[in-house]
């Protein structure tokens, strides 16, 4: 004990260090064990050859070796071949169960050692800044009833790991865990060992590749798992300890903090480009969210049934409780099992009644709860009477935990967004009108003609659909649509469903569009005194640069027509606004994409201020780089504080949400530093006098700087006629759309133009083939054109890198996708092109413009390697990469291999499985698919 208490937390760190390369070694063990009693030592030599050769050629280039190197995958028979891939793609999934466990250990340790200092980025540090700087409690009051963070989850295809797999992840990062206990004998730790064993042959006998693709409800079904495994119990133990830190540094308050966290779900509602969610499939998926909310609270129910065995032998409780219990027999019959029959124990009869009114709303039976704010109700009696017999710890410990789960996921879990695309809204509308002999051809109205129009429906309290009337199948489901929300609503709550998201939202009249259907079923209406209710806001999604450039003009408009402000009212002042950071990358580069986006969120919140109206932005990031991602803290705070008032939206897609929720600990500390971000941004937008000072001519640099890599991005993307000829042939574009990882289509129609590949598959090819393209390309250009060796010039951007918070994120996430691009590596991908000339000259430019890059941030950062700034990235990157080169290597030869032989001929099934899963193993030993 006391040997713990006097260890430095320096020694501390190279102690826990240590044991991360345990683990790995260990793990490591365990697979070379596995392959040999699975394919022979062949397997494990020739598998430990290309490994350290890849280690040599990593730490020394030669180019004999390279070459030895190159022979000896080339050399691999296809049943070798296929399982060292496996082998490869296997010691990844190992790798990253190693460092998940490390992350929470390091912060065990952390903890340890650092006895009762506080650690930075904690929720407590947040607390602490606010009372060391003389924040009075009623500015913290107020700070908090301000913030709001929405973490919405999306089933973008970009985890390439099967349910399967993740599941057997799991059972081995407990086991590993379990390495650390001390107090294990030695036969217990070879238990231990023969178990992870046993997990490690079950990993290699299961397929890690999808037999289909997964279908809309096994997607909501995944997203679930979240919740029931993590976030149900994540979440409240995070308000648990804001409370807690509250109540240390302002005793003299009692707190209570209002819901500033929760989590959104598009899967199941986004229908962009995903002709398999329908509107029956909305209700399920919302059918589904209840059973899983109504399942948790019975089972803490249940647990809370054993628990609370006070007796009224020994303690006086409430009169209130009592009369509860006497009125709920009276209206209540009990079919359940769990009637309690010892009448000195009332908590335990009151819990059966509460379960037997659960098990009556999950049937639609009579005597059910009408909502989650009746359910609170029950249980703050019992809180209230625990307290009365100063039964407080009981009462903190398990009634106030559940209240809040309660207040968090209600009745309907998370709440669900409505996506569609513009372009059906308009086409419905087009067909509604002509049949009703309003206008015969909506879509040849101008832009002012069709406003003038849609906002004289929405005054109008006339239906504009007609029972009698046929509609074509497609406007027929956009109508379903919105009586489906409107069912919703009033079976699951208001809060199942407000958004409704219109993607490519390009004119005010997109917006009004979707108020107009909402109006038809009554999610909209203007009664006779001239109010107007809403329940239901449509929310632009700004994509491309063009778009981001035109909405504070697209919201003036919207905000000056009166009718919309009143709907605006009635839904708090507040209005929702969708960024994408996918598109517009993909559209225009990640400097400008970052710009405009920037540029965008102070433009949009300047606007709507002049209407008195609040801004919730919601921000659509991907996780890898080219696609906005970012740690979540980093994410919120690389807003500008005063753009958040209205709240925020984060997307959380594919393998992020393995990653950062699929541990408890984990969960807990991702939302932990978001909790401190998101404190942070409050008190700078609060106290802007307390934000770095940046100087008046930075932002006009980063302008300028902008404007050029625009130009050089959209010169190769855009105007070079022979570009998607190299993407195509030199990346695994065609094959990433064969890999089941998604239920919707990789492109939004069937077209091979670059303007319908959505961005996913577009960032995925890239970081397979190691370019990482969209993350950094032009980025070095504009820079340079910037400093053109002026000293002067490179010192105003070393010191926009100290001081200027949106210049230091952009430099930091360039420099992370230069370190994880590897363009020896993409030249092989490159040699698949089959015109030379078209090859050599653009491949050209791009090692050109990486060498560039590289460059001008060691200067800009005065760094002397790329990530030094992050040492543990640095090093993970380091270790990771020779163990990744293999299976590209293997991945331009299977790809090379199955180009040459005609689509469906002999072989082709085999390589391309063969294929897929070197895309597996990469994305697993890169941690990022799309």
């Amino acid at each position: 004990m006391s040997e713990q208490t006097t260890t430095s937390p320096t020694a501390n760190k190279a102690s826990t260090n240590q044991l991360l390369r345990r683990d790995v070694r260990f793990l490591g063990n365990i697979l070379g064990e596995v392959l040999v009693h699975q394919g022979g030592k062949e397997l494990l030599e020739i598998v430990e050859k290309i490994r350290e050769m890849s280690k040599s050629l990593r730490a020394e280039y030669s180019l004999e070796l390279y070459e030895e190197f190159k022979s000896t995958i080339a050399g691999l028979s296809p049943d070798i071949r296929h399982q060292v891939i496996r082998a490869f793609a296997l010691y990844f999934q190992l790798v990253n169960i190693a460092e998940q466990n490390h992350r929470i250990r390091r912060k065990r340790d952390y903890e340890r050692s650092a006895g009762e200092s506080v650690q930075p980025g904690s929720i407590e540090s947040a607390v602490q800044v606010l009372k060391e700087r003389n924040i009075a409690v009623e500015d913290v009051k107020e700070m908090l009833n301000g913030i709001s963070l929405e973490l919405v989850m999306t089933a973008h295809p970009t985890e390439a790991t099967r349910r399967a797999v993740l599941d057997i992840h799991k059972r081995i990062a407990v086991d590993v865990m379990e390495l650390d206990n001390p107090t294990l004998t030695h036969r217990e730790r070879e238990k231990l060992r023969d178990k992870l064993l046993n997990e490690v042959f079950t990993l290699w006998q299961t397929d890690e590749l999808r037999g289909r693709k997964p279908t809309v409800i096994d997607e909501v079904r995944n997203g679930l798992f979240f919740f029931d495994e993590t976030l149900f119990d994540a979440l409240p133990n995070v308000y648990e300890e804001l409370e807690r830190c509250l109540t240390k540094y302002y005793p003299d308050e009692k707190w209570h903090v209002p819901s500033y966290l929760r989590f959104g779900s598009w899967i199941g509602g986004d229908r962009d480009g995903n002709p398999s969610v329908k509107a029956k499939v909305t209700w399920e998926t919302l059918t589904l969210h209840r059973a899983l909310a109504l399942e948790k609270y019975s089972e803490v129910l249940h647990e809370l049934m054993d628990i609370l065995s006070f007796s009224t032998n020994i303690v006086e409780v409430t009169t209130e409780l009592l009369d509860s219990i006497r009125s709920d027999r009276e209206t209540i019959e009990l079919n359940c099992v769990d009637i309690w029959r010892n009448e000195q124990e009332p908590y335990r009869i009151k819990v059966g009644y509460i379960l037997q009114k659960l098990a009556n709303t999950r049937e639609g039976a009579v005597n059910r709860y009408n909502s989650p704010q009746e359910l609170v109700e029950d249980l703050k009696i019992i809180d209230r009477s625990l307290r009365h017999h100063f039964a407080d710890y009981a009462a903190d410990t398990h009634i106030s935990k559940l209240i809040r789960q309660v207040e968090l996921f209600g009745f309907h879990m998370a709440t669900l967004d409505i996506r569609q695309h513009s372009q059906e809204h308009g086409n419905a509308m087009a067909e509604i009108l002509r049949k009703m002999h309003i206008v015969e051809d909506y879509s040849a109205l101008s832009e002012d003609e069709k406003v003038e129009l849609l906002v004289q429906l929405l005054n109008d309290p006339r239906p504009l659909t007609s029972g009698h009337l046929e509609y074509s199948e497609s406007t027929r489901e956009c109508l379903d649509v919105y009586e489906t929300v409107y069912r919703a609503q009033k079976e699951f709550g208001r809060n199942c469903i407000s958004s409704y998201l219109i993607s490519m939202t390009e004119a005010a009249s997109d917006m009004l569009e979707v108020m107009v259907f909402a109006k038809e079923v009554g999610l909209f209406r203007k009664e006779a005194d001239g109010t107007v209710i809403c329940t239901i806001q449509s929310v632009p999604l700004f994509e491309t640069i063009d778009d981001l450039h035109a909405a504070p003009g697209i919201m003036k408009r919207l905000l000056e027509i009166p009718i919309y402000r009143q709907a605006v009212a009635a839904m708090n002042d507040v209005h929702e606004i969708m960024l994408g950071y996918s598109d517009s990358n993909k559209d225009g580069g990640v400097v400008t994409a970052n710009w405009e986006l920037r540029v965008a969120l102070n433009d949009i919140t300047a606007a709507a201020k002049q209407y008195g109206v609040k801004l919730k932005f919601f921000h659509g990031r991907g996780g890898a780089l080219g696609r906005g991602g970012m740690p979540l803290n980093r994410s919120i705070l690389a807003q500008p504080p005063h753009t958040i008032g209205g709240g925020i939206k984060i997307t959380e897609q594919g393998e992020v949400l393995s990653s950062r929720y699929g541990m408890q600990a984990i969960a807990y500390r991702s939302l932990e530093q978001a909790t401190w971000a998101l404190i942070t941004a409050a008190r700078l937008a609060k106290y802007p006098e307390q934000m770095p000072k940046a100087e008046a001519e930075w932002d006009e640099i980063a302008r300028g700087i902008s404007e050029t890599a625009l130009v050089k991005y959209q010169d190769l993307i855009f105007r070079d006629p022979d570009f998607m000829t190299f993407f195509k042939e030199s990346t695994p574009l065609a094959e990433v759309g064969e890999l089941n990882i998604g239920s919707r289509p990789s492109k939004r129609k069937n077209s091979d133009r670059f303007e319908d590949l959505r961005a996913i598959p577009w960032v995925f090819a890239w970081t397979q083939s190691r370019y990482l393209l969209p993350a950094w390309y032009a980025a070095g250009y504009a820079l340079d054109q910037y400093v053109q060796g002026d000293s002067g010039r490179m010192q105003k951007l070393r010191d926009m890198y100290t001081g200027y918070p949106f210049f230091r994120t952009l430099i930091d996430n360039l420099q992370m996708a230069l370190a994880k691009a590897d363009l020896l590596i993409a030249r092989q991908y490159a040699s698949m092109i089959k015109d030379s000339t078209v090859r050599d000259r653009i491949f050209g430019q791009i090692e050109e413009e990486y060498a560039r890059s590289m460059r001008l941030i060691l200067e800009i950062t005065g760094q002397t390697e790329i990530l030094d700034n992050v040492p543990v990235i640095q090093e993970s990157i380091r270790l990771r990469n020779p163990y990744v080169d293999p299976l590209s290597y293997l991945q331009v030869q299977l790809l090379t291999e199955l180009r040459s032989i005609p689509e469906g001929g002999p072989g082709s099934a085999e390589l391309l499985r063969e294929v897929l899963l070197t895309i597996n193993g990469i994305a697993a030993g890169l941690r990022n698919t799309g």
